[in-house]
């Protein structure tokens, strides 16, 4: 039997105040980047810029990722992981004010490249970060409490920005606080951050090749969670709820992001994490094949959307876990950016297969695309766990 997690003794050399650091920086970008995302799309709108256009610009910021990823592991053996965190907040900060002042949409695109781009290093390098200081017998732990927290901040950009408005200055400036905000954490757990001796043995695609079941979670999270958060609410309403009930539907969504990490987390300490993740993709599965055949305003179906979402989001949170008891130093940044990335891709597919599906199958091809994708990834790791056996 597995000890308590709280009989664990945290092992030398841990530095509990790094850990907290990479955390509450991540975190507060979180909360910015919540801001932000609705923030630009409103102000496109206000200008006049059409949602297709809305949609391109947007997508540049996933496609920056994809292009800076694979190279993010490299710089960050090279500059270290405290500069490259506080180059990319700094980036990210003037970046998000310089929308505001620039009056070409054609110069928004280089803009949202380089707003991606610092992005993708903020997050490839604190997930290195948090995932390498954690000790191994917490690690899912340390990991649930990081999804926790930065669902919480997601959850609360939107709240931030219905006081400050989306009108003028006041909007970019406050989100550029947050990422200047997130720098003093990192100016005080720089001295303790991981550091990379040498170059990787292998690839990002190579990683998704060794360690499916971790790498592949990423992309199917990215995919289902992004189409399940936009069309959540216009299922809702071509099933015939009205809009304020819709949107309470999106919220029982949200909290179950925030409440079920955690304890994924705890829980993939314990056991195979391997197999912890074929049950999150099974029972994710499960939940969405269900909802054709829920009533919309019952119980029932809150009940199911928040476990769907909540358990979706544990193959982020376990996969994680899984890549940092697999790899470690340069290996495991290199499979922390191919985990980045490939969460961003997900981000592209995802919505344009949910609404496709929507389209094709009105309304239940929303609940069919996602079981899709859960059910290619349980096909996935189920044949992995085979082989290895």
């Amino acid at each position: 039997m597995s000890a308590p997690v709280s009989s664990i003794p945290t092992p030398p050399g841990v530095n509990v105040a790094s850990i907290a650091a990479a955390i509450g920086a991540i975190s507060v970008v979180g909360l910015g980047l919540a801001l932000t995302i609705p923030l630009l799309a409103f102000e496109l709108n206000a200008r006049g810029i059409s949602s297709t256009w809305i949609g391109i610009n947007t997508a540049v910021g996933g496609f920056a990722t994809i292009v800076v990823a694979p190279f993010t592991p490299g710089l960050v053996r090279r500059l270290g992981a405290g500069r490259m965190l506080m180059a990319a907040l700094l980036t990210a900060g003037i970046s998000l004010i310089a929308f505001k002042l620039t009056a070409s949409f054609a110069l928004w695109f280089p803009l949202r490249f380089i707003f991606g781009a610092a992005l993708c290093v903020l997050f490839v390098v604190s997930e290195f970060w948090i995932n390498a200081a954690a000790p191994s017998g917490r690690r899912g732990f340390v990991i649930g409490i990081y999804g926790t927290v930065l669902s919480v901040g997601f959850a609360g950009g939107p709240a931030i920005l219905s006081l400050v408005g989306t009108s003028g200055l006041a909007p970019y400036l406050c989100g550029a606080a947050f990422f200047g905000v997130a720098a003093i954490p990192v100016m005080i757990g720089a001295s303790g951050a991981p550091v990379i001796e040498k170059d990787g043995a292998g690839g990002v695609f190579s990683l998704l090749r060794i360690a499916p079941a971790a790498t592949l979670a990423a992309f199917i999270f990215g995919a289902v969670e992004t189409g399940l958060l936009n069309f959540l609410p216009l299922y809702g309403l071509r099933r015939g709820l009205g809009e304020s009930d819709a949107a309470i539907l999106l919220t029982v969504a949200e909290l179950g992001n925030v409440g079920l990490q955690l304890p994924l987390g705890l829980i993939s300490d314990r056991v195979d994490r391997r197999k912890l993740l074929l049950g999150c993709g099974a029972l994710a599965l499960i939940g969405s094949l269900l909802l054709p055949y829920l009533a919309m305003d019952g119980w029932a179906m809150w009940i199911t959307v928040f476990l769907t979402t909540g358990i979706c989001a544990g193959l982020y949170t376990v996969g994680l876990a899984l890549l940092g008891a697999r790899f470690d130093g340069a290996a495991l940044a290199t499979a922390n950016a191919a985990f980045v990335m490939l969460y961003s891709i997900g981000l592209i597919v995802g919505p344009t297969t949910v609404g496709g599906g929507m389209q094709v199958i009105d309304p239940n091809g929303f609940a069919f695309a996602l079981a899709l994708f859960l059910a290619i990834y349980v096909l996935v790791v189920a044949g992995q766990i085979w082989r290895d056996r």
